[in-house]
C-alpha cells in the first residue's frame, strides 16, 4: 500500500488485513519508497495513491513496471479527471479506483486486478468518454485492422471480463481468447488489457 497520509494508509491496511483473501505485506508513503518495498517484498498487487511528495504515483508506477513489467498496480486516489487518469494508465496501471469506493467493492477490485482484469471506476470511465469524444485520435483508423471476432473480444475486455468469462460469452476456448487478445494488442500497438479497454471505450459502440 502506497499513500502519504498515515492515518488513511493504516486504516485501510487494517481493514484489508481482516479480509481472508488479502494480506498486506508492506506500506510506503511515496513512490520512491514503493519501488524499494516492491523490490524487497514482491507483492502481487500494489495499491498506489497518485499525489505524494518525493515521487508521485505515476512516476512510481513507471519505475515499478520497468523493474517488473507483470506487476499489477491499482491506483486508489481522489482524482478522476483525465489529467490524472491518462498518465496513470499510460504508466502501466492495471486499474484506477476512487477513494469513495465501498470497502467491500474495493476488495473485489483488488482480487480482479490480481487475476489480470482491468478495473476502472465508473466516474473515471465517464470522464474518459467525455474527453475522447471531443477530438480524434491517430489510432482511430487501426480499428479497421481488427477482425469481427477480435472486435467482439475487445468489447468484452472493455467490460472488465477475464479470458475465461470472454470464452464463455463468445462460446470459444480460453486459448483462442488469449490468441485474440495478443493479436488485438499487437494490431493496435497497445501495452496491456487496460489500454485496450480504454481504446474500446473510445472506438467501439458499446
Amino acid at each position: 500500500m502506497v499513500d502519504d497520509h498515515h492515518v488513511v494508509r493504516r486504516g485501510l491496511a487494517f481493514f484489508l488485513n481482516t479480509q481472508k483473501e488479502i494480506n498486506v505485506v508492506g506500506e510506503a508513503s511515496n513512490g520512491k519508497e514503493a519501488v524499494e518495498r516492491v523490490k524487497e517484498l514482491q507483492p502481487d498487487v500494489v495499491l498506489m495513491d497518485l499525489v505524494m511528495p518525493v515521487m508521485d504515483g505515476v512516476e512510481g508506477t513507471k519505475k515499478i513496471k520497468e523493474l517488473s513489467p507483470h506487476k499489477k498496480i491499482l491506483i486508489l486516489t481522489s482524482f478522476s479527471d483525465v489529467d490524472h487518469v491518462i498518465p496513470a494508465i499510460r504508466a502501466g496501471a492495471s486499474g484506477y479506483q476512487l477513494k469513495d469506493v465501498e470497502p467491500d467493492q474495493l476488495v473485489q477490485v483488488i482480487i480482479s486486478v490480481y487475476r489480470g482484469e482491468n478495473q476502472l471506476h465508473p466516474k473515471v470511465t465517464t470522464h474518459l468518454m467525455t474527453h475522447v469524444s471531443k477530438g480524434g485520435d491517430r489510432k482511430e483508423q487501426l480499428i479497421e485492422a481488427l477482425t469481427k471476432r477480435e472486435k467482439e473480444v475487445l468489447a468484452e475486455i472493455a467490460k472488465g471480463k477475464s479470458n475465461k468469462e470472454i470464452a464463455a460469452a463468445l462460446m470459444i476456448t480460453e486459448k483462442t481468447v488469449k490468441t485474440h487478445v495478443s493479436n488485438i494488442l499487437a494490431k493496435l500497438n497497445l501495452a496491456d488489457r487496460t489500454q485496450a479497454a480504454l481504446y474500446a471505450v473510445k472506438h467501439l459502440r458499446l
